[in-house]
């Protein structure tokens, strides 16, 4: 089964930028589709469709965010390092949340299926993003 490791999270400011990290081990990387969720802390991890953030397929040539970030949030992967990252700029308040990595090596490039929580088999644990004004 895959297992995927979160990092990067951290205590920012309103404005900041910063860049999360998912590490992704246990079987090959190459043809899983990848992706962020993000619940508010204290809440059960139980992803919807509103918890959506950002997704890529399992080559890298389509991407899909949720509105809230789009222009301020970008997904990337790196094959060679196993990882799949986003980067964060102009953090407000209102991105305070538990960023969770997800993965699914059968999913295609359409947003229904990138985008949906029940779509993903691995889950990683999460990494907080607290933004203070």
């Amino acid at each position: 089964q895959v297992q995927l490791v979160e990092s990067g999270g951290r205590m920012a400011q309103a404005g900041d930028s910063l860049r999360l990290s998912c590490t992704v081990s246990g079987r090959t990387f190459t043809n899983l589709a990848l992706g962020w969720f993000r619940q508010a802390p204290g809440k059960e991890r139980d992803f919807r469709k509103s918890d959506f953030v950002a997704a890529i397929n399992w080559n890298g040539e389509t991407t899909y965010y949720a509105d809230a970030v789009k222009g301020r949030f970008t997904v990337s992967r790196d094959n060679a390092k196993r990882t799949v990252s986003l980067q964060v700029t102009s953090l407000k308040p209102g991105d305070t949340a538990v960023y969770c990595c997800v993965a699914d090596k059968y999913l295609g490039s359409s947003f229904g299926q990138l985008g949906s929580a029940y779509m993903y088999k691995s889950w990683g644990r999460g990494t907080q993003i607290t933004v203070s004004s």
